[in-house]
C-alpha cells in the first residue's frame, strides 16, 4: 500500500461523480474593493457592535449549542411573521438544507427538478449525492434572455418526470428577476412532490411565499440571513408544515448552529428593523446603479429584485479582468452556462463603491472597443 500514491487511491476509491466536479470556486478578494458575493457591504451600528461584544465576551463556547436553537427560532419567527401552525428547521447557510433536502428525498429513481441558469448548488449538490438532475431553461427572445419562467415548458417537465422535489430561487440567483407569483403558484399545485422556495433575497424583493404556506401541503420556504449582513454567520432555516420539518430534523447534524451564531443572531434579529433599514437603502442604491449601467454604450443591464445586477457586456472576460486590475472584483458569469454568455455580475455596494465600480467600468469598456 505505501508504494501507491494518494492521488493514485483517491482516483481508484473516489466515485466518478465526485472526480468529475469541480470545487465551488471562491477568489481571494485581498486588496478589492468586493462586489462579487452578494454581501451586505454595511458594518452592523457601533452602539449594537458593542452590546453584541459584550454578549459574546460571556458566552459559554466551552459548552456546546442549544441544539434546538428554540430562543432563536422564537425571534426569527417573529421577525418573519411566521403563519401560525407552521416551524422552521435551522441549518448552517442554506446550502447545508440544499443537502439535506436532497437526501431525504433521494429515493431509486427520483428526480430533481429547477430552472437554468440558477442557483448552481442545486445542481451540483443532486450531482454529489448521487440524484438525478433535470433543469428547465428559462425563457429566451430571439436569443436575448428575459429569465422568465417558461411555464408550459416547466408544466410538461413536472408532468413528464414526476419530480420528487423543485427548486426555485425567489428571486432567482444570478439573474436577479422575481418570477410571476401565478406561474409559481401553478408549479407548487401540479407538482406531485415537494416544491422548495429559496427566498434567499427576500429583504430586497416586493413578494413572499411566506404568508402561503398553510395553503400548500407541498411547499416550503428556504431563506438565509447572509444577504441581510449577517453572511459570517451562517444562519439558514427552511419554513413550513410541522409534518415535513419532524422528517428532516432526523437529517440535520447535532449542533449544526453554534453558540455564537445563535448569540450574535438572536442579538441581531432583536433590531431587525435596523438591518431592513439597510435593505432599503441598497434598493435605493441598486435602482440609481441599473440606472448609470443602462447609461454606458454596450452595456445591457437587467432588472433586479435582489443585491445584485446582471449585465451582459461584449468581451466580457475582458472587461472583468480590467475591472480587476483597477481593483474592482465582480462575478464572471461567461462560460457558466449558455444564456449567460457575455454577463457579468455585480453586487450593489456603499454609493463610494459603486461609483468606483462605474468609473472602473467605463474605463475598461472604453479600452477595450
Amino acid at each position: 500500500m505505501s508504494s501507491i500514491s494518494a492521488s493514485t487511491l483517491a482516483g481508484a476509491l473516489l466515485r466518478q461523480e465526485v472526480l468529475d466536479l469541480h470545487a465551488y470556486h471562491v477568489p481571494d478578494s485581498s486588496g478589492y474593493i468586493k462586489l462579487d458575493a452578494m454581501e451586505n457591504p454595511y458594518l452592523v451600528p457601533p452602539a449594537l457592535r458593542g452590546e453584541i461584544a459584550g454578549a459574546v465576551a460571556t458566552a459559554a463556547i466551552n459548552r456546546y449549542p442549544d441544539p434546538d436553537a428554540a430562543s432563536l427560532k422564537e425571534k426569527i419567527r417573529t421577525a418573519i411573521g411566521l403563519p401560525n401552525g407552521m416551524e422552521l428547521l435551522l441549518g448552517n447557510g442554506s446550502d447545508e438544507l440544499i443537502q439535506l433536502l436532497i437526501l431525504a428525498l433521494n429515493k431509486p429513481g427520483a428526480t430533481l427538478l429547477s430552472v437554468e441558469p440558477s442557483f448552481v448548488m442545486y445542481k451540483m449538490i443532486a450531482t454529489f449525492t448521487g440524484m438525478r438532475y433535470v433543469g428547465v431553461p428559462l425563457v429566451t427572445n430571439s436569443g436575448a434572455a428575459d429569465f422568465s419562467l417558461d411555464l408550459p415548458a416547466l408544466l410538461a417537465a413536472i408532468k413528464r418526470e414526476r419530480p420528487a422535489l423543485i427548486f426555485l430561487a425567489y428571486p432567482n440567483n444570478p439573474t436577479g428577476n422575481l418570477f410571476s407569483a401565478e406561474a409559481v403558484a401553478q408549479i407548487i399545485a401540479a407538482s406531485p412532490g415537494l416544491v422548495v422556495l429559496d427566498e434567499a433575497y427576500y429583504a430586497f424583493a416586493s413578494d413572499s411565499f411566506i404568508p402561503h404556506l398553510a395553503s400548500y401541503p407541498n411547499l416550503l420556504v428556504m431563506r438565509t440571513f447572509s444577504k441581510l449582513g449577517m453572511a459570517g454567520l451562517r444562519l439558514g432555516f427552511l419554513a413550513g408544515n410541522a409534518a415535513w420539518l419532524r422528517e428532516l430534523e432526523k437529517l440535520r447534524l447535532p449542533y449544526n448552529v453554534g453558540v455564537l451564531t445563535q448569540l450574535v443572531a438572536e442579538k441581531l434579529l432583536a433590531h431587525h428593523e435596523v438591518l431592513l433599514q439597510q435593505a432599503e437603502q441598497i434598493k435605493r442604491d441598486r435602482a440609481k446603479l441599473y440606472q448609470q449601467l443602462s447609461e454606458i454604450p454596450g452595456v445591457q443591464v437587467y432588472p433586479s429584485e435582489a443585491n445584485f445586477l446582471l449585465f451582459r457586456v461584449a468581451k466580457a472576460t475582458g472587461i472583468f479582468n480590467g475591472l480587476k486590475q483597477r481593483g474592482v472584483l465582480i462575478k464572471n458569469l461567461n462560460g457558466a452556462h449558455p444564456m449567460l454568455k457575455d454577463c457579468l455580475r455585480v453586487t450593489v455596494g456603499t454609493p463610494d463603491e459603486n461609483m468606483s465600480f462605474i468609473g472602473a467600468l467605463q474605463e475598461t469598456v472604453i479600452q477595450s472597443a
